[in-house]
């Protein structure tokens, strides 16, 4: 085995970072998502492997499934610092839950009678690899919609976490129960399993809180994520719902005005949580960009592009991503009824649907599943993305230029709903 010269490496890892900040900038520039060039930059990458006689070997998927399982941490607690819990907000909350929930789960019924029609006989099989399809990749959302209004941004980057969240949980449900006598039992594997796991997610969130607001070291952030590493990790071990966790304790920290009242309020320290929110959010979009965009150009080199020639494999995917579109413009209408332009067009699938592919059981695991159909799939669903920004004259923003409306205030503003409402309408006009 070739070993790569070590700085050969250093060069090689700070490119790919650095034309990767210049993918975000052409992103907002042509709307076209980073991701996709973020992939074609893996693709040639392998390519100019292939030239040299580099082999890129099974380890590369062992990373690759480390740094999705990383990158979905990272993105979820992102987007939970970014959601400010109040009673106005509700009804965006319950109305992206449904639409979230309600897709998911027509789209992987419609998305397994194809599978079971064209490519694998058992209709279980077809389930567990339908799944990861029918999920929405918030890892492409969030750093795209900061362009739409208010409502809108807000309802896709809410939407987006929780059909990230549901997806996974109902991926490994189903691979857990897929021995299970009845459905009485797999009922009470559901609930006791969310239920546990809520519990255990909101004391270790006010632990957490309290115990790093006491802290006087400046190197803490990295510890508060080592910390919430394991939580998932062990999370996992016992089966438990880990991203619930993840997810929690952002919105605690978060809306730690709401969550902290009462005796516990005198626990706490509103000046030392909102320095904590303020760095620990940086450090969270930062690491997020940094693992999102290895994910990404290491899937790349490990795309065969000889599957995408197959005519077969294009219409199959033509199938899904019917199923998919159809699927979510009944559920937005359905719930959101009026003003669905273009959330009925941002449904981009990526990050955990790679990492959910590479997650399948081996005994379920077959040859007769194309890895095309996944990339015709993530590449048209971004497509139509990026389309439907362009025709809307949206232009892609990231959330993250703009999360101070949603509770990362400047020191000396106190968040209330008059700041917020003059910011976005600002933001508004400005981008409209």
């Amino acid at each position: 085995m070739e070993v790569i010269n070590p700085y050969i490496a250093i060069i090689g890892i700070s490119l790919i970072i650095i034309l990767s900040y210049f993918f975000n900038v052409i992103s907002q520039k042509t709307n076209i998502p980073s991701v996709l060039m973020l992939i074609i930059l893996g693709i040639l990458f392998k390519q100019g492997m292939n030239f040299m006689g580099i082999s890129a070997g099974k380890q590369l998927f062992s990373v690759l499934e480390l740094l999705g399982i990383i990158g979905l941490i990272m993105i979820v607690l992102e987007a939970a610092l970014d959601l400010r819990l109040t009673r106005e907000k509700w009804p965006i909350i319950w109305k992206s839950f449904s639409v979230a929930l309600i897709s998911l789960l027509l789209s992987a019924t419609a998305i397994a009678y194809i599978i079971n029609a064209f490519i694998i006989d058992d209709f279980f099989t077809c389930i567990i690899y339908a799944v990861p399809l029918s999920i929405m990749s918030s890892a492409i959302i969030i750093p795209s919609v900061g362009g739409l209004g208010a409502e809108k941004k807000e309802f896709m980057v809410y939407e987006g976490t929780f059909s990230d969240i549901l997806g996974i949980m109902i991926f490994y449900f189903l691979i857990g129960n897929a021995g299970a006598e009845n459905a009485q039992v797999v009922v009470w594997d559901v609930v006791s399993n969310i239920s546990i796991t809520i519990l255990l997610s909101v004391v270790i969130s006010y632990a957490l809180v309290l115990v790093f607001q006491k802290m006087n070291s400046q190197v803490k952030l990295f510890l508060l994520i080592a910390v919430l590493l394991i939580l998932y990790a062990v999370g996992k071990l016992f089966h438990l719902s880990s991203l619930l966790i993840i997810l929690i304790f952002g919105l605690v920290l978060n809306n730690h005005n709401i969550f902290f009242k009462g005796t516990l309020k005198k626990w706490l320290r509103p000046e030392k949580v909102k320095g904590i929110l303020r760095d620990f959010h940086l450090v969270t979009m930062e690491t997020a960009f940094v693992v999102r965009t290895f994910f990404f150009v290491l899937f790349g080199i490990t795309i065969t592009l000889t599957s995408l020639l197959n005519l077969k494999v294009a219409l199959i995917s033509l199938g899904i991503l019917a199923a998919l579109y159809i699927v979510r413009i009944i559920a937005i209408k359905l719930f959101v009824r009026r003003d669905i332009n273009p959330q009925i067009w941002l449904a981009p699938r990526g990050l955990i649907t790679i990492l959910l592919f590479f997650a399948i059981p081996e005994e379920y695991q077959t040859e007769a599943f194309d890895s095309g159909i996944l990339l015709y799939t993530i590449i048209i669903s971004c497509v139509i993305m990026a389309a439907s920004l362009v025709a809307t004259g949206k232009k892609v923003i990231p959330v993250d230029d703009m999360t101070f409306i949603y509770g990362t205030t400047p020191e000396n503003m106190d968040g209330d709903e008059t700041f917020e409402i003059t910011v976005i309408a600002d933001n508004d006009e400005k981008n409209g």
